[in-house]
């Protein structure tokens, strides 16, 4: 928090991401998520299950998937402990011994703590520069303050640095300002300049405020503010400034926009629907399968089926839950 005039007012971050999306409101039944708290949960029978399922003759996939993927992440955080509590081993790397490929990747971030599979994520994009922007623009604009603090945290201990100093060493121009902005370490310009002027502008005016903007600039000029957006800006900042737009504008549409562009690569991005999928299935994910099936006319459960390939499909499609009819 910071002091204005004796005042406490938020930060820019939690100016920021207070508004963004859909988080804090509930459908009837109390969440935009696909995912609940399991009402019938217990730990003892859960263990017992993936015990079973990987001890067997043959590992018992669908087992995993099942209780992995009907569990809240708080749930399956008990199971991990309980697991390890009894039988002295580690649920994380029993699970990786017994599966590989997209299914090992996909059980490994249903059960690591959402910070750590976060920070992770934020980690690679940065020293993967062809991901950077995307990536670290999802992770940095769409969390809440506390879920973004307690990412920063985790971050700076498992690789013994600040995600700050990774961005300013590893990005540059607006980009990196926008990223180090939304992660409370823009330090203000010394004097004017026009991409100074938009990151102060994205970064330290409400969202609300922003689409209002956004609304208005479109009457008068007769364009979306993207289009100038991509007239004036090009590479990186070109599409850190479009991605935060679309994140200010409807978080639910800008994560079916990614998840249908995933969909459409030559061979689908499974790291970017697990990523999203695990993310949100919690928070909004009705709210993003209703934004993808008005924009492109196909559910999003139906894109999985024919889309996505491989073990991980199971639990892929046990996250995103139903069709949209």
């Amino acid at each position: 928090m910071s002091v204005t005039n004796g005042k406490m007012r938020p930060s820019l971050t939690q100016e920021i991401l207070s508004h963004l999306g859909l988080a804090n409101k509930t459908a009837a039944w109390g969440t935009l998520g696909t995912l609940r708290t399991f009402l019938s949960f217990s730990v003892d029978k859960d263990v017992q299950r993936l015990l079973r399922a990987i001890a067997g003759q043959g590992v018992d996939r669908s087992a995993i998937v099942g209780v992995l993927t009907n569990r809240s992440r708080e749930q399956r955080q008990l199971i991990s402990r309980a697991f390890q509590e009894r039988t002295q081993q580690d649920l994380l790397k029993s699970l990786q011994a017994a599966l590989s490929g997209s299914l090992e990747r996909t059980v490994v971030a249903l059960l690591q703590p959402a910070a750590h599979f976060d920070a992770q994520e934020l980690r690679t994009a940065l020293k993967t520069p062809d991901s950077t922007e995307d990536v670290a623009m999802e992770i940095l604009a769409t969390r809440s303050p506390p879920q973004l603090q307690e990412c920063l945290t985790v971050y700076k201990h498992n690789f013994q640095v600040e995600a700050e100093k990774d961005i300013e060493s590893e990005t540059s121009g607006v980009l990196r300002d926008l990223l180090l902005a939304l992660t409370k370490a823009l330090k203000q310009a010394e004097g004017p300049s026009t991409e100074g002027t938009w990151v102060l502008i994205f970064t330290q005016r409400n969202p609300e405020h922003l689409v209002r903007v956004f609304d208005q600039y479109q009457r008068c000029t007769g364009h979306e503010l993207e289009k100038m957006i991509q007239n004036i800006f090009h590479g990186d900042a070109q599409a850190a400034l479009l991605s935060l737009a679309s994140v200010i504008k409807n978080t639910p549409l800008y994560f079916a926009d990614k998840l249908h562009q995933a969909l459409q690569d030559t061979e689908s991005n499974y790291q970017v629907l697990m990523r999203i999928l695990i993310s949100r299935s919690e928070i909004d994910l009705l709210s993003i399968r209703a934004e993808f099936k008005k924009k492109f006319g196909k559910s999003l459960y139906s894109s999985l089926q024919d889309a996505v390939k491989g073990d991980c499909r199971t639990a892929l499609l046990a996250l995103c839950r139903a069709e949209d009819i």
